[in-house]
This record gives structure tokens, sequence and C-alpha cells, in this order.
């Protein structure tokens, strides 16, 4: 039927001209490409040679060529959407190429390259055939070609053409579509000394496509094995630095590959043969889980297919410290389940133990200074530890400690140290290393205000201490007061002291042996002041006293020191520099053993006190310089003494900057400037509730501080003390109470006068209830005049005791 339709093609007996169809193969690419002719029927039979027109020439005519019939305007609309560009031809490609050839092989005016040949017809279908080939030069080459013969179309589906037989039909291809026809096409012949590696990466990368290789693969198939985990532990230097780190694998039957390899199923280039493996993700993923667990994280930088894990931490001591423990425990553990583990020779961390630890002291010849060095022996080199302590302190808090700690020392080299060991050297350092004065050669410089600090690490027995004995001593006293030599009070003092007094006075003889100040802060009622009164004459009896001993107190305790040194130690000269006629005793303050002033009186007559270097400056009731910008803070400070002391019942009363004001008068730089023991004291206390701290500092000033509660020694109190304390007036007070003294005298004697004793009772306990309240409190007076006066001893002296009592609980 379709050899009748041939012969009987439309346009065969037409007269004039007609469109004809000619397919060539493109120059540029595998494909067919359309040429259109105008032509007509020879007369002799055959077609005329024609005229070839452009696609694009049709389109832009303004009506139809006469050459064109119905059915090429439909084929027309085709070839347009087919066509490449402008100016060129249609291509027979792809699913628009196939309808475009099935439309013109029905009109018999489709052509084999020219117009000489038959027209095609549609032909029966074909099979693909495709195998592998080679030529002169020992080339593979792929040979795609149509069984028995033809060209074939790259369309979709796929057709061939038969120039033999001028059809055109079908093409069986069944594994391939015509994107992947071309491509074999276009293949490129395979050198002999490449087709082996070629066969392999067929197989490997393209294991879907069904076309054997070259030369035949080796395979092998490998599944329902459990892996074999497979660490490398290497080092590598990414950004300048040593980075150590592990590259994991799994092993199966021997055959490596890395966990980012995509699927389940991979196929895997051996040197022999190509492996199918079948891996068990289970088995796979709950290795990577465990290895998480313990802190190794992905690399963030790629290293090629393979997973790369490290320490991701904040800190290098941090990194170290997770690796030794990885070294130390994890692998062990992992090895024990079976892992393999690989140590590249990149990989070079060491960890070493202290072999022994050395202190030595040097003391400086004057300013009761030392010098303090600390030093380590790694695998028998010597070490400074300041630069280690520094390591720690900069990368944990001492109260949250590793196990162990892990530090650098050079290049691969870390210290451990057992936490539990070191925890207390290093609270101690801690303290010290804060205070200190750090010098170019790695030692501490510090005063003898720290040697209880050196006794604490000396008794941790984790260091050997050379030098500065004295100094040892000195710490070990300090430290629990072992050791300080009890004083017996002299034969002339007037009293017998009770035994926490005959401590205290062997406490102030300690201080003052090593130049040391202090706050004697017992509760009121326990002595403070005959304590101190009996040290004052052991320093007279011992001849230490070459000049006098100045006492600042609050006005209303002027009259309490002398009534106690003229009874308890009347060996003792007191001069009291107060009121209006102190002045005259101004010349005389070097012949007495104890001046007594107050703290209002320092400034107006400090030009007078700064002219003389007392023995002992001691302040009673020394919390009132706890403002140190105070005036009268200050002006203490400027008053030369060879030794100070504080008494004071409150030795703080509201914020810790009240204790350190009374350290720094004592001993200054003992607690650091005001700026440094805000930062390392007062506002972690206070403000962040840092016990750690709190201990710290309590620490560090109980040597220098002894305070006994009444609760402490009651066994030696007696039942009952009543404490009597006189207390002068001020000028306005007592100029009032004399002028009601005046003014009542002479209203009671009138009274006597006239109405006789008998009768006179009312007016003179009227005239006593005035005077009472005037020295009570001028405002319980109804007068006029006392309305003036705003002075009130009595009420001042109760303001000043009344923190001390209620800080001790006493009832009121």
């Amino acid at each position: 039927k379709l050899q009748q339709q041939s012969s009987e093609l439309p346009g065969s007996d037409r007269q004039g001209s007609f469109l004809a169809y000619v397919l060539t193969p493109s120059a540029e690419s595998p494909g067919i490409c359309v040429r259109l002719f105008v032509t007509s029927n020879k007369k002799s039979g055959g077609l005329n040679r024609g005229k070839e027109i452009l696609l694009r020439s049709i389109f832009l005519g303004y009506s139809r060529p006469d050459y064109l019939c119905g059915e090429d305007e439909e084929i027309m609309r085709l070839l347009k959407v087919a066509i490449s560009n402008y100016h060129g031809q249609p291509l027979i490609s792809g699913s628009m190429g196939y309808m475009t050839l099935q439309a013109m092989l029905p009109t018999g005016r489709c052509f084999w390259k020219n117009l000489e040949n038959d027209a095609l017809i549609k032909g029966e279908e074909r099979q693909l055939e495709i195998e592998w080939g080679s030529n002169d030069q020992q080339e593979h080459r792929l040979d795609v070609r149509v069984a028995p013969q033809g060209v074939v179309v790259l369309s979709e589906p796929p057709l061939y053409i038969d120039p033999e037989e001028h059809k055109a039909g079908a093409l069986q291809a069944p594994d391939f579509d015509s994107r992947q026809l071309k491509l074999l096409l276009q293949a490129p012949s395979i050198p002999q000394k490449h087709v082996d590696e070629f066969s392999k990466r067929m197989v490997i990368d393209i294991p879907e496509i069904n076309l054997p290789p070259p030369t035949p693969v080796k395979t092998r198939e490998i599944s329902d094995i459990d892996p074999l985990p497979l660490l490398i532990l290497y080092a590598d230097e990414i950004n300048g630095y040593t980075t150590h780190m592990i590259v994991v694998r799994f092993i199966y039957d021997e055959v490596q590959i890395s966990p980012l390899l995509d699927g389940e199923h991979v196929v895997i280039n051996g040197k022999k043969e190509i492996i199918r493996l079948s891996r068990s993700m289970e088995s796979e993923e709950e290795a990577l889980q465990q290895l998480s667990g313990m802190g190794l994280m992905p690399a963030r930088e790629l290293h090629g297919d393979d997973m790369v894990l490290y320490f991701h931490e904040d800190s290098q001591m941090e990194s170290a410290r997770k690796w030794h423990q990885f070294l130390e425990e994890e692998i062990p553990h992992l090895q024990h389940q079976g892992w393999r583990i690989i140590q590249d020779e990149t990989f070079r961390l060491n960890f070493h133990d202290a072999e022994e630890w050395h202190a030595g002291i040097e003391e400086e010849s004057q300013n009761n200074w030392f010098n303090l060095s600390f030093d380590i022996t790694v695998n028998g080199k010597t070490i400074p530890l300041l630069p280690l302590v520094t390591q720690i302190l900069q990368n944990y808090e001492l109260d949250d400690l590793p196990e162990t700690l892990t530090v650098s020392l050079e290049h691969n080299d870390y210290l451990k140290l057992p936490s539990k060991t070191v925890r207390p050297i290093l609270k101690t350092l801690h303290e010290l290393y804060d205070s200190a004065s750090k010098s170019s050669d790695e030692k501490l410089r510090l005063s003898q205000f720290d040697a209880a600090r050196i006794a604490e690490m000396e008794s941790d027995g984790l260091f050997s201490i050379k030098g500065g004995e004295a100094l040892r001593e000195l710490g070990r006293k300090l430290r629990d007061f072992e050791g300080i030599e009890e004083v017996e009070p002299p034969a002339t003092l007037q009293a017998e002291l009770r035994n926490y007094q005959r401590q205290g006075l062997n406490w102030l003889q300690f201080l003052r042996e090593y130049n040391l100040g202090g706050v004697l802060a017992d509760d009121m009622g326990l002595g403070k002041t005959i304590q101190t009164l009996t040290h004052l004459l052991i320093e007279k009896k011992s001849g230490r006293m070459q000049s006098p001993c100045l006492i600042v107190a609050p006005t209303s305790l002027m009259g309490n020191w002398r009534r106690e040194a003229q009874r308890f130690t009347p060996e003792l000269s007191v001069l009291i520099l107060q009121g209006s006629e102190r002045h005259q005793h101004f010349d005389s303050i070097g012949e007495y053993d104890l001046v007594l002033t107050t703290y209002p009186l320092l400034s107006r007559d400090t030009e007078i006190l700064l002219q003389h270097h007392y023995h002992y400056l001691i302040l009673d009731e020394a919390q009132t310089i706890k403002n140190p910008r105070a005036k009268s803070a200050r002006l203490v400070r400027t008053l030369k003494a060879n030794h100070r002391l504080c008494l004071t019942g409150t030795p703080m009363e509201n914020h810790l900057g009240e204790l350190w004001a009374l350290f720094d008068f004592l001993m200054p730089g003992f607690l650091g400037n005001i700026q440094f023991f805000n930062r390392h004291y007062r506002t972690p206390v206070e403000k962040h509730g840092e016990t750690d701290k709190r201990r710290l500092l309590s620490k560090r000033v109980k040597p220098f501080m002894l305070r006994r509660t009444k609760g402490e020694v009651a066994k030696e109190l007696p039942s009952k003390t009543e404490m009597i304390r006189s207390i002068p007036l001020g000028k306005q007070q007592a100029t009032l109470y004399e002028s009601i003294r005046l003014s009542m005298e002479q209203k009671v004697r009138q009274t006597i006068k006239s109405k006789g004793l008998a009768r006179s009772h009312i007016t003179i306990l009227d005239a006593l209830l005035k005077l009472r309240q005037c020295c009570c409190d001028p405002s319980l007076l109804s007068l006029e005049q006392a309305k003036q006066v705003k002075e009130s001893a009595k009420l001042e002296l109760l303001m000043d005791l009344l923190p001390e009592l209620l800080e001790e609980g006493r009832r009121i």
C-alpha cells in the first residue's frame, strides 16, 4: 500500500511548482536538518533541480505562496518551532522532530540528501545495535548503528532513515533516549592504555546504563557484613596552627569507605576489581553517634571525600584536655570494642607528668618584701610555673576545674595535672598572683603580709620550698597562731587579765614583733582598752617606747582612757589634748607616754601632730575612718608611727569597703588599692554572692583581726559588769547647764528663805529635774534658750555605741 502511495505522489502529476523537503546530516552536530526546495515535475520524469528557499521567507510573505498546499502549512508550523535560529535550518530532534518527520513522509515530497533520490516512504521498525570496536590505532570506539542498515534520527522517540531503500521508520532502542543516543554518537575513541580504567569508570559512574564496557571488568559483591570502624589520627597545618584531627572510615571485608558516601549501595574502584558494596547504615550511624558523644565535631574545612573530626573548643588548653581524655580513656574502650586505630606520624601529642615542684624565697634587704619563684621539673627540665598558672586561671574557674588539667608547654607537649592534687595550691597561687606584682623573670614580689599563705602552700606538701626560713616561720604563726610566744603582763599592771585578754596581749606583741598592723575587734565590754594599755606598758618597760603613743578616739571616750590608764597602768603618763587650753601642752607632747586626741581635733591640730614620730598610732572606735575620703581618714594616714593599731567592735557596718579602709590605714597595699579590692572582693561578694571570694577575703584578714564575742568568752566573764562613763558636755550644752544651775540656785535659796526647807521640796526637785534634763538632752527642756542648743553629749555617745551594741545582739 505504501508503494502504491509512493507511485501516486501528490504533485507527481501536478502542474506548476510545489514544495519538497530534503533531509541532510547536520554539519554542526549529530542530527538531521531539513532543507526546503521549490521544484516541479520534468516532462521526462523526475524533478527539476529546483530552488532552495529559507523557512523565514515563507512566513515573511504577505500571502501564501502558490507552491504551498494545505498539508504544507501544518508542516511549516512544526518546522518553525524546530528551527534553531533565525537564519538557520530546522533540525529533526526531540518530540517535535518526530512529529515533523511523521507529517512529511505521507506527502511523498520528503527526500534524503537531494531531489534526485526517490522520495522516502514509511518503513518497518528496526533495531538499534551498539558495540565496541577498534581501529588501526588500537583505539576503542562505540559503533552505534541500525540493523540491518540506516541512519539514526535523534527524535523522541528515535527514528531511522535507510538511504538505500529510501525508508524511514521507528527505531527500537528501549535503553536510551535521544539525549543519550546523541552522547553515544559523540563518544570519543578510547586509547588502548586507558581502556581498562575507562571500563571501570563506566561500571562505577554509570552502573545503570545497559552498555557493556570496552573490556570485561571483574566485580565483587559485599553485603550482610557489619562494618569495622577505623580511626586515623593525624595533624595538619591550618591557618598557621597545628590542628590534630581524626579521619573516620568504615571497613567492610578489608575495603575502606568514607561515611560521606551517598547511598546504601556504593560501587568502589579497587585496584584489580570493582566492588559493589551494600552498607550497614544503622551500624555506621551508631558508631558516629558514639564519637559525637565524646565531643568530636566535623571539621569546617573540607578534606576531600574523608570525614574529619576534631575537638572544637574555645581554648587550646581545653582542646588538649579533651585529646588527653580521648587518648587515655576512650581509645582503649574503642579498641576493646574492636575498633581499629591508626596513629599517623604527624600526630605528636605528648602528655607529661610533673616530677618535682619547687618554690624559692628571696628576701629583700629592706621593706619586708620578698620574691617568690615557682618551678616544676618535667622530663628533667626545669620550667617556670607562673605562666602555666596563668593558662589555668584564664581558662577555668577554680571551683569548676576538670578532673585533669592539661597545660601547654611547647610545641605539642602538655603537662597533665590532677585537679584534686593541685586545686589547693592553685587557690593559694591565685590569691598571690592576683595581689602581687610580677617580674620579668617569672617571680612574684610579695610583702610579709602574704606569709600565711606561703605557710598554707608549704603544708600542702606539694612544693619543696627553699629559703626564707624566718618568713616561713612567720607564716606558720600567722596561719594558726601556733608558736606565738606567751607574754607575761608586767608586775606593775594594776589588774588581773583574763585568759582571752592574755591571748589578745600575746597577739598584739606578735604583731609588733613583725611590724604588722591589726584590728582588735572584741565585743564591747571585753576590755579592748586594758589589753591595749597592758601592751603599751610592756613597750615602755622593754625600752622600745622611745616616743609617745598617739591615741585618737571619739570625744566621749577621752575621760574613759584617762581613768583606765590611771587605774590600771599608772606608770604611763597621759596627756589629753582637748579643750581650748590644749595649746599650752603642744610643746610637751614628746614628754608623755600616751597622747590622746579626738577625731574632730585632728584637722585643727594637724600641723602640731605631724611634727612628731609616734611609737604607736592607735585609733579607738576606728570605724570612724570607714569612709576613706573623709578628712579625718585622710589625716590619720599622714601621721608617722612605728606601729599602727585599730580598736573597734564593728569593723564593718555597711559594706566591705569599710574593712578595706581600716586595713589601708594599718597596712597600705595589704588588700590592694580600692579599685582592685572592689573588683576582686567587694563586687563578687556583695553583688554576686560569691562565697569563695568571701572565704578568700576572710582568710586573708584573719591573722590581722582578733575578734571575740561575749558568747565565746562567757565563762571568763563575771555575771554582770557595770561600766560608768563620764561624758564631758559640749560648749553650748555646758553653757546652758551653767545658766540653769545659777538661776535655779537663786530660786531655791529664795524659796527656802521664804517657806523654809520642809515646804521647799517641790522647788528643789524641779531644779534637779531641769539640770538632769539638760545633761540628758537639751531638747527635753521647755525653756526658750534650750531650743537654740543643738548639742547633746549623751545622745552623741549613744549613737556611737548603738551600731556596735546592735551587732553584738545587746538588749537596749
